[in-house]
């Protein structure tokens, strides 16, 4: 299997599946000094993990991360760090059932298709499991980026029900647990949310990611859009069918002149009276805050029986048993957060490299 790899100079390899021994990563090319423990990465990945709410699958993996390489003394050395998380709650007995079953949804189908032989536990290798890792380094970019950049993810939207903005507080992300920054909207999702868990069912989710503190400059025109390079890490996201930028899809309802980000200066600096253009203009980041939007499908392992095949050709029904997250994009949250992280402290470091003086505010270059 290729292209477990994404990234230019911020380079990160996972490898493992979900039913395996371990997991774990590779993040290739980050600078060296950075302070950088383990202690620096495990706050992400707590957020990520499994089994913290009824909400949530009930398998109960610690994710503790161990830095394997890469680090001396507190620090980074320059050298690939690499990163391990041991599987511990593994239950393979319960996709007994389905080793020779396509269950509808799932990547069964396109692997055995592509590859001849697929591992049936828990999707192996297509497991959302393996985004663990991504958080992982998710942790290691921030160091890149530093203090000044703020990432932040919340979902928006479960199924049809929708935030309201004008009660949107990043603050009750931690008081509900949907990752949602709006109070009264967290307390129906958990009603609603709750009757879908029951009935053994799922539902979609829209979340979104923020980056206040982003410098101007970062992405290159064409085939270097940093837009580009977001929209393809969150579309790599196990379960995304959808990614939008700034507006998205919603500006195509808008005219010229409402969709245009007007601009004044301000102490010398450019200031913008909008962000319609989610922080990006022609590829490349304005200093304004970086906002995306990503689509999660609904959890595809539900009781319902659903029609299908298995390896034989026989026509089937499949439901699927074990421990499933009703809403996967619950824990998208943390997941969207780290592959923004990772692209932006690729970009930074093409940036340094290619312009190496840029000015790392919105101030006017002098003639």
């Amino acid at each position: 299997m290729s292209h477990n790899t994404f990234g230019h100079l911020f380079r990160v390899t996972t490898w493992g599946e979900s039913h395996g021994p371990a997991i774990g990563c590779v993040v290739d090319g980050c600078p060296p000094r950075l302070p950088l423990t383990e202690a620096d990465i495990q706050p992400w990945l707590d957020r990520r993990r499994p089994g913290q709410s009824k909400f949530t699958t009930q398998r109960q993996e610690p994710d503790q991360v161990r830095i394997l390489s890469g680090v001396f003394e507190g620090v980074t050395t320059g050298t690939p760090i690499a990163l391990g998380i041991e599987n511990v709650d593994q239950r393979s007995r319960d996709y007994s059932m389905i080793a020779a079953q396509y269950r509808p949804g799932h990547a069964d189908l396109t692997y055995d298709l592509k590859y001849g032989v697929r591992d049936y536990r828990g999707g192996g290798r297509s497991s959302a499991r393996e985004t663990a890792m991504r958080v992982a380094a998710g942790g290691v970019a921030r160091a890149v980026l530093g203090a000044s950049v703020r990432i932040r993810g919340a979902l928006v939207q479960m199924g049809p029900h929708k935030i309201d903005r004008s009660r949107w507080d990043w603050a009750a992300l931690d008081e509900n647990p949907f990752f949602c920054p709006d109070p009264v909207m967290a307390a129906e999702w958990e009603t609603y949310l709750g009757a879908v868990r029951k009935s053994g069912s799922s539902v979609g989710a829209v979340i979104e990611v923020v980056a206040d503190g982003v410098p101007p400059g970062l992405g290159a025109p064409i085939y270097g859009k940093l837009d580009a390079d977001l929209a393809g890490a969150l579309m790599s996201i196990n379960a995304v069918k959808g990614v939008e930028i700034g507006d998205g899809f919603a500006a195509a309802c808008l005219s010229g002149e409402d969709n245009a980000d007007e601009m004044r200066m301000h102490d010398g600096v450019v200031a913008f009276g909008s962000n319609h253009a989610g922080g990006i203009l022609g590829g490349i980041s304005t200093g304004q805050p970086i906002v995306a939007r990503f689509a999660v499908k609904p959890t595809s392992s539900i009781l319902t029986p659903r029609a299908s095949v298995d390896r034989t050709g026989r026509e089937i029904d499949v439901s699927t048993k074990g421990r499933h997250d009703p809403c996967v994009g619950i824990r998208a949250v943390p997941v969207g957060e780290a592959m923004l992280a990772c692209v932006l402290a690729d970009h930074l470091l093409r940036h340094r490299a290619q312009n190496p003086d840029a000015p790392m505010s919105a101030r006017l270059p002098r003639n």
